[in-house]
């Protein structure tokens, strides 16, 4: 899988599945991209428990990431990122795919 999380955003996930008592063994982080938001597109991250067949998965550490066929190929080169800062608190994509994103950086769109 050619996506990048960086040391930021896998602390704060580690933090968020101990923090909810998630089960990173038995849980995986499934990354989607479904219809939404002004550019189109929105990101979707979610813990699940089940793996399809067509599902992509790459470990980061001890947290297994999956995304299905189709959201690979709209994140595909990207990196997931965790900030906190004034320009907004939350996970943010940096996707080179994006032809253009909303001013609120939650959507985008190709």
């Amino acid at each position: 899988m050619d996506i990048q999380i960086t040391d930021r955003a896998l602390d704060k996930i580690r933090r968020i599945a101990q923090n909810e008592a998630i089960d990173v063994d038995a849980n995986v982080l499934r990354v989607a991209v479904v219809p939404g938001g002004c550019s189109g597109l929105t990101y979707d991250l979610g813990w699940d428990t089940i793996i399809q067949n067509d599902d992509r998965i790459t470990e980061f550490g001890n947290i297994r990431v999956v995304m299905d066929k189709k959201s690979y190929l709209y994140v595909d080169g990207s990196e997931l990122d965790f900030t906190d800062g004034l320009e907004g608190k939350g996970f943010h994509f940096l996707n080179p795919q994006a032809a253009r994103t909303c001013a609120c950086g939650e959507s985008f769109g190709l």
